[in-house]
């Protein structure tokens, strides 16, 4: 029985064989442990990080879901003063689904293409 931590795992090197950022569309990695949700911009091709955002800056409490919807927000408006239009979404391992489907929809109405 493969656990849940080597499932996760498994899929996303799945995930990573596929998906490459670059500096004009980075990739936009998500991490979610239980108390928050982490985001960055990732450009693979120079192994920089153009821009991060996460729910410990968030100043409003509300549900974990709302606050991974404002890290969206905040992660597209880096972006656009960044000068960056679009990006590659990397869920991380993670189920589209919940925070994970929250924070990119965040990001989808703040102007992140995607």
């Amino acid at each position: 029985m493969i656990s849940k931590s080597k499932s996760r795992k498994r899929i996303r090197l799945r995930i990573r064989k596929r998906i490459v950022g670059t500096q004009g569309r980075p990739r936009l990695s998500v991490f979610r442990s239980n108390k928050s949700i982490y985001c960055q911009l990732i450009d693979d091709t120079n192994g920089k990080t153009l821009a991060a955002a996460s729910s410990n800056e968030v100043t409003s409490g509300g549900t974990k879901t709302d606050q991974s919807k404002q890290v969206g927000k905040m992660i597209a408006e880096r972006a656009k003063s960044a000068n960056i239009s679009g990006v590659v979404f990397d869920r991380g391992g993670y189920l589209y689904h919940g925070r994970v489907k929250a924070l990119a929809e965040g990001a989808r109405e703040a102007g992140l293409d995607f």
